[in-house]
């Protein structure tokens, strides 16, 4: 964790010097501005929500999600591998959401409403939204509706529900004013997702909407009018959502480089490739593989079973590793997956009436992402989804059934672009299935309990620990008794 506040301290006064450089004197240190904006506080939010999700977040997912297991010869993330974290280990990723992530957004939302700036007013709500609803993801119910009040260090939680709830209707809310008085964004460059071009952050909020929708697809609060009225507009993200500010300089790189891979951090030997994505991609001849991984010794893709590293004696050269470089994007959502909920949602509330073009441009976007930012190259998607193909879409099952096809192709598509929302999404739809050690199906798509885990059976965390830190001061919140409680979205019977 030290590595992370130390990536994240340098590469946010980096953020600051390029936001200001237009504005600066010979007599101004850049490094200590004289005053804070909103255009700096929503740099810096988007910067520190890119910091949690492209490392911590994609360290802790791609664990769960199945991508990469701990290496032979190292240990540093066995407590992961083996579902035996502790209180302690979201202290800092919690930190910086709340006191980084939110509190800057908060600053920024008071400033925009002060100066009648919708736009910078919008852009901050969907951040929120989508910052408060990864928080529920992960720990279910948290501060929301007295978090960062000032003076008030004890805050209720609230239920994720309701925090879900309050989310749409303050993103529905900040786009209907932007809509009636449409402003020019104050913060204008200083945005480094969109550049303030405000189309997209419309197809963003009603993407992030899409994907909430969905997490309450198996719970009395599921919306299919709403869904059906998003899918109805279509209007969804045409490109993927990024933070790619990432340079080659020591800790300005992308977070999971900087701390998990680069020799200045923790140093490439901990994350390998487990079989339980590399023998999908294998198995299905799915060129992907090369995209998401680099080769080991030899140019070969080795990897094992989940959580076997104790079993050999080799290094993690030997092994195909996560293929994430110093300017690597951190992806907060992207085309592909807009068009896999979109598939999903015409399938559960539309009888799956242009489902089978949603999938089709799913994985097509997939490859295409993997194409520009991990190097992919060699057959189209066109290979795969044709009629007879490996990957072509069977319409006319029974729903789960069509819907689980959906989903493992997004499990598919998520490696090293978004490993915290696969782990989450298989958490909510429960594909890919853990099935018991031997009767895997990786051409299928499966994953298997871990080797070493400390919990029975094939069951899986499904939350996280509240960080001690939090639980000390605060008596409001009690500490989860397991992680294998259920959030409140997940709901689906096993």
């Amino acid at each position: 964790m030290k590595n992370i506040n130390k990536f994240l301290i340098v590469f946010l006064t980096g953020m600051f010097v390029v936001s200001c450089d237009e504005n600066l004197d010979i007599n101004t240190d850049p490094n200590f501005p004289e005053e804070i904006n909103a255009g700096l506080a929503l740099t810096s939010a988007e910067g520190a929500l890119a910091s949690v999700v492209g490392g911590e977040l994609m360290n802790l997912g791609g664990f769960y999600a199945q991508y990469h297991t701990q290496s032979p010869s190292a240990g540093q993330y066995e407590n992961i591998d083996s579902y035996n974290l502790n209180t302690t280990y979201a202290n800092t990723p919690w930190t910086i959401l709340y006191a980084g992530v939110l509190n800057d957004l908060k600053y920024v939302t008071e400033e925009s409403t002060a100066d009648g700036d919708t736009a910078t007013l919008l852009m901050a709500e969907v951040l929120r939204g989508y910052t408060f609803h990864y928080l529920v993801d992960l720990f279910g119910d948290v501060p929301y509706t007295e978090a960062l009040q000032e003076g008030n260090i004890t805050p209720v939680v609230t239920p994720g529900e309701e925090v879900y709830a309050d989310i749409i209707a303050k993103i529905d809310a900040a786009v209907s004013a932007y809509e009636a008085n449409p402003t020019e964004a104050q913060v204008g460059n200083q945005d480094v997702i969109f550049d303030s071009d405000m189309d997209k952050w419309i197809q963003f909020a009603n993407t992030l909407k899409l994907r909430m929708y969905l997490r309450m697809a198996y719970t009395p609060q599921a919306n299919p009018t709403a869904v059906t009225a998003l899918i109805a507009e279509g209007n969804f993200i045409t490109e993927d959502v990024r933070f790619d500010l990432f340079t080659a300089s020591a800790n300005k790189r992308n977070p999971f480089y900087e701390v998990f891979l680069s020799q200045t951090g923790l140093g490439d030997i901990n994350h390998i490739a487990s079989n339980s994505i590399t023998g999908f991609y294998n198995q299905n001849g799915d060129p992907r593989l090369e995209a998401a991984f680099r080769p080991g010794t030899g140019g070969i893709f080795a990897s094992i079973e989940q959580g076997t590293g104790n079993d050999f004696n080799n290094t993690a050269v030997a092994y195909a590793r996560p293929n994430i470089g110093p300017t690597t994007p951190v992806f907060l959502m992207t085309v592909s997956e807009s068009n896999f909920l979109q598939a999903e949602a015409l399938i559960r509330y539309s009888g799956g009436a242009g489902a089978k073009a949603k999938y089709d441009a799913g994985v097509t976007a997939s490859f295409a992402t993997y194409s520009q930012y991990f190097g992919l190259t060699g057959e189209s998607a066109d290979d795969y989804i044709g009629a007879g193909d490996v990957y072509e879409y069977q319409p006319g099952g029974a729903v789960e059934e069509t819907v689980r096809q959906v989903i493992i192709q997004k499990w598919a598509a998520l490696a090293y672009v978004n490993n915290i929302e696969a782990y989450i999404e298989a958490t909510r739809t429960k594909f890919p299935e853990v099935v018991t050690t031997g009767t895997e199906d990786y051409a299928e798509g499966n994953r298997i309990p871990s080797a070493i885990s400390i919990l029975p059976g094939t069951t899986i965390p499904s939350i996280l620990f509240y960080p001690d830190d939090e639980v000390t001061r605060n008596p409001n919140i009690t500490q989860h008794s397991t992680l294998t409680e259920n959030v409140w979205w997940d709901q689906k019977p096993e």
